[in-house]
């Protein structure tokens, strides 16, 4: 059932009211990437049993990054973390508030913590003294839901800079599926998808009058709640994840194009004047269709192709949004003052858009803003 709300999401818009009087901005991003490339030939011809899938025909990722023995969530966050203070010249003590987001929160291999919050451990790496700290949990939307809250703060004037930040040693789920995965009709299948990765961002409060960011929305569609599940393994080290993977893909491709519609209502703005969509990276094939949807409802597409990393990252859950981000970045594609809308898609199931202008900062951080 929808909600009874004339609208669906949970939106702030900025500039705002007396209230909000400021505009945050995303300033600098950074991630860490695992050395290791995993082809999905070779994680395939590690299944247990002969599935006869060909992976990467199916999803169109052809690798994923895997860690090796001595990283985990933590070091893949403190990591991140680090490259993206450095890039965006900003000293971790200058950070009124530091969100965690990571999913897996694994420390020491595939031991999860779950006491202190991961945020305070990566607080202390880097040397965040001042900072608040705390963690998200918001599936693969937690990176985005950490970007709306600190919007929030920042608009508001509670704080002035803040990184959102997370470490996902998540394709150990991978390697339990292998166990398991049979065949095409698996429920552990969208496992063999996922990838390691760690990113970061900091929010502040925006510098020159630069647009920064002008919507977030955040919606979940709980009827479709378990689509997607995932809890510690019994036999095997970390977790299992069980997805209807046709049924979220459809409930999600269904549900998307209204709520892009209600974000880009609020901004004022329409879907042929965003310049980029980076959308979560489940795989190649689900987000084409779904934007080729979304030009269909709303009569128009973005000015680019939707960004797709997934083909050589895989999905690295929470953190997907930042790291195809900054291969737009580093190739140059995306300029100062581009529209760029990330679209959130998790288990919950959980829609979110954040609209934000590139400013030359953020540019500068991975390239020339020439």
């Amino acid at each position: 059932m929808y909600p009874a709300s004339p609208t669906w999401l949970l939106t702030e818009r900025s500039p705002g009211d007396a209230s909000a009087p400021y505009v945050a901005d995303i300033t600098s991003a950074g991630r860490s990437l695992p050395v290791r490339h995993l082809s999905s030939e070779d994680l395939i011809a590690s299944t247990r049993h002969h599935t006869g899938i060909d992976l990467e025909r199916l999803t169109g990722i052809r690798e994923r990054r895997v860690v090796s023995p001595d990283d985990d969530s933590l070091t893949l966050a403190v990591a991140a973390a680090a490259d993206c203070l450095e890039r965006g010249g900003v000293e971790a003590p200058e950070l009124d508030a530091l969100v965690s987001c990571s999913i897996t929160k694994y420390r020491d291999g595939t031991t999860q913590w779950l006491e202190p919050a991961m945020s305070s451990a990566v607080a202390h790496r880097i040397g965040a003294t001042r900072a608040v700290t705390f963690d998200i949990a918001n599936a693969c939307a937690g990176m985005l839901t950490g970007v709306f809250v600190l919007n929030n703060w920042i608009r508001r004037g509670a704080i002035r800079r803040g990184l959102v930040v997370s470490g996902e040693s998540i394709s150990g789920l991978g390697r339990n599926a292998a166990h398991h995965v049979r065949n095409i009709m698996s429920k552990e299948l969208a496992s063999l998808t996922l990838g390691d990765a760690g990113a970061a961002v900091v929010v502040e409060r925006s510098r020159d009058g630069s647009p920064g960011i002008s919507v977030a929305g955040f919606t979940t569609v709980a009827e479709h709640s378990r689509l997607c599940l995932a809890y510690p393994a019994v036999h095997e080290p970390g977790a299992r994840m069980f997805t209807r993977s046709q049924a979220l893909q459809r409930a999600a491709i269904k549900d998307t194009p209204v709520l892009l519609q209600e974000a880009l209502d609020v901004a004022g703005i329409d879907i042929s004047q965003v310049d980029h969509v980076i959308p979560h990276q489940t795989s190649a094939r689900a987000i084409r269709k779904g934007m080729a949807h979304v030009s269909e409802v709303l009569g128009a597409g973005p000015r680019n192709d939707a960004v797709v990393t997934v083909d050589h990252y895989g999905n690295t859950a929470s953190t997907t949004h930042t790291v195809a981000l900054i291969d737009e970045l580093s190739g140059g594609r995306i300029a100062p003052g581009d529209q760029v809308a990330f679209v959130a898609i998790a288990s919950g199931l959980v829609i979110g858009v954040v609209l934000f202008r590139a400013s030359e900062g953020l540019v500068r951080s991975h390239g020339d803003t020439d």
